[in-house]
């Protein structure tokens, strides 16, 4: 009764419409740059390749949250608040740094042979990065892929700060609903937190080998 009430009452849908949304159009996007720019500093040798590796690595020691004034005030500048795309640039920068250094590490342990190979038998630049080492790197993908739709679907503060429709609050948001100042629908709300953690338990239970062998990645060298 109570997982009937999240969708006659509770109205689970427009949450689980925005989570999807977000983690649909964030998450092949953080694949396919972190891709991208792991290649590049992984293969090629260029001016400011060390300052633009540290800066975009520097994401991953900084808190999050330190963000967040700074950001709303830009976001408010800009009118880029409370629409649908509102969370997506966030949730794009916040998840590359993590997935270029995996990208970037997987890919310095493919053998620049078999690009050189590719080259020689007349394959182009982009027909070798991307039919080529890029099938090679699905292991780390499916890592990369699996973080960030972890990353994104449970992100709670930048939800409830950059969006105030509530047509447009993710799931983590949603569950917020089930308590006041005075009472807690307890079993609403584990209902909801049913229902909003099966899709990551599931995603979990099925490439959990592939996340520690992306994760390890690189740790070893022959």
């Amino acid at each position: 009764m109570n997982y009937v009430n999240a969708f006659k009452v509770g109205k689970i849908e427009y949450a689980v419409f925005s989570s999807l949304f977000n983690t649909i159009i964030a998450v092949p996007l953080i694949v396919l740059f972190s891709f991208i720019l792991g290649y590049f500093f992984s293969r090629f040798q260029f001016k400011g390749k060390l300052v633009m590796y540290i800066i975009f690595l520097s994401g991953m020691m900084i808190p999050l949250h330190s963000l967040l004034v700074p950001i709303f005030v830009q976001f408010k500048w800009l009118g880029m608040l409370d629409n649908r795309f509102t969370l997506i640039l966030p949730y794009i920068a916040f998840n590359l740094p993590v997935a270029i250094f995996l990208f970037d590490s997987f890919i310095k342990d493919i053998s620049t042979e078999i690009d050189e190979s590719a080259y020689m038998d007349g394959s182009s630049f982009d027909n070798t990065m991307f039919k080529i080492i890029f099938p090679i790197c699905l292991p780390i993908m499916s890592t990369v892929t699996i973080l960030s739709v972890l990353g994104t679907w449970n992100e709670f503060s930048f939800a409830l700060v950059l969006n105030k429709t509530k047509e447009l609050f993710t799931l983590p948001i949603w569950l917020t609903f089930f308590s006041s100042q005075f009472t807690t629908d307890y079993t609403g709300k584990i209902s909801g937190l049913v229902i909003t953690s099966l899709p990551t338990i599931i995603l979990y239970l099925f490439f959990s080998q592939k996340i520690m062998t992306g994760m390890t990645a690189g740790a070893v060298k022959g």
